[in-house]
């Protein structure tokens, strides 16, 4: 059984790591707060150093690193996060780091990575290959191996984020954060909780998975790590098989409560931080928001869902905001069969304006769809402000003859 880091422990670390990461601050949002029926409060990681929390966890496990053990350098493994996290910690401790990273790595990050000054090695498919390519590095080098999670180091790190929220916010009822493999959650609620019982006081610790890599619940009832056959999700950064085993005892010791969210849960969080908070966040880091937006967690005092990154592509961001309006029910793509004559792009055009739509692409064509020679179809991507008005624009379109169908995503 792994003991649970100390408070002393966790307090010696924050204070190692004062010099490298910052402080990242708790503001309150309204917008949630209204939601929620009590005061929700973003702890705005993805501001952090490398733009998420990894730094914390990286850095401190290199720095218990012995002066032997640094100058055979550091390997990881990782697609994003972890590889900047372990690259700016090496940098700043003196530390050679070669980072090996699968061949479809945004660029972002790959060249954030590089910026940091560690080696990169691009190869493989996967981030599981790039995994297997670190540890024979290593075998073969001697070079230490940094892992993202499963190591008590890195649980020590990730963990003074959670004496941060407690600094910051003493009166916390509810703290709120996604589910990889698991060592942010392990090194926050140890770190929370045991602050919190000093102070005669408890701290409820709600974990969240994407629903298409959610290996923790079915661990939880297994009583044990299990991994499982994910799929693709926009929050690729908590997109782990099977969680650490070291975090998973703490997470069975000291989490809550595990709950799931979908790939549009997700994406409508995304879009509501950019709107209401004005904060750029990963999918893997709004998941707490999408939970709170989904109605899986009900506040019962002062909540803190942690924004633990922000390092999300421009191009996937612009895929997911798109993704996020149509979740709202804000954005809708609307195919019409029409006769062909002159004219119907217009009527249908004005229909649109009248009841307030904004229409943002059209596809007009005669080909597929087992169209006869007098038929088209008008494919119309509208933008509404809401579900009730995308209904009222289909029902005018209906009333004026047309027969309208939303095209699924």
């Amino acid at each position: 059984m792994t003991a649970v880091p100390s408070l002393a422990e966790f307090s010696a670390a924050a204070e190692s790591l004062s010099e490298v990461i910052s402080h990242t601050p708790t503001e309150l949002s309204r917008a949630l707060s209204d939601i929620v029926g009590a005061p929700v409060l973003l702890k705005m990681e993805n501001l952090q150093r490398t733009g998420s929390f990894k730094i914390r966890g990286a850095t401190y496990r290199l720095a218990q690193l012995t002066a032997e053990e640094r100058s055979r350098g550091v390997v990881a493994a990782s697609a994003g996060n972890h590889a900047q996290g372990v690259a700016l910690a090496a940098q700043s401790l003196g530390i050679p780091a070669t980072i090996f990273m699968p061949l479809g790595v945004p660029v972002p990050k790959l060249l954030a990575t590089r910026g940091y000054g560690a080696e990169v090695v691009l190869e493989g498919e996967t981030v599981a290959t790039s995994l297997r390519l670190a540890a024979e590095f290593a075998e073969r080098t001697g070079a230490v191996l940094i892992p993202p999670f499963n190591h008590r180091d890195v649980i020590i790190g990730q963990g003074t984020l959670g004496l941060e929220i407690f600094q910051d916010v003493p009166d916390v009822d509810t703290v709120i954060m996604g589910i990889g493999g698991g060592g942010l959650i392990a090194g926050v609620a140890a770190a929370i909780k045991q602050a919190a019982a000093e102070a005669g006081r408890t701290v409820r610790v709600i974990g969240v998975q994407a629903e298409n890599a959610a290996a923790v619940p079915p661990s939880l009832q297994a009583g044990e790590p299990v991994e499982i056959t994910t799929h693709p999700t926009i929050a690729d950064g908590i997109l782990v098989a099977r969680p650490g085993d070291i975090p998973f005892e703490i997470i069975q010791e000291l989490v809550d409560e595990v709950v799931t969210v979908t790939e549009d849960d997700i994406a409508r969080a995304l879009l509501v931080l950019l709107e209401h908070a004005k904060v750029v966040v990963e999918p893997a880091g709004a998941v707490g928001v999408a939970a709170i937006l989904a109605g899986k967690v009900k506040g019962t005092g002062k909540t803190v869902p942690i924004l633990s990154g922000g390092n999300i592509d421009p191009m996937l961001l612009q895929r997911v905001v798109s993704h996020g309006l149509a979740a709202s029910g804000r954005y809708a793509t609307v195919r019409i069969p029409l006769p062909d004559r002159p004219g119907q792009l217009a009527k249908v055009s004005e229909i649109l304006a009248q009841v307030g739509a904004n229409v943002m692409e059209v596809l007009h064509t005669r080909h597929g769809h087992g169209l006869q020679i007098s038929e088209m179809i008008l494919q119309l991507s509208i933008e509404t402000r809401g579900p009730e008005h995308t209904q009222l624009a289909l029902d005018t379109l209906r009333a004026a003859g047309f027969e309208p169908e939303i095209v699924a995503d």
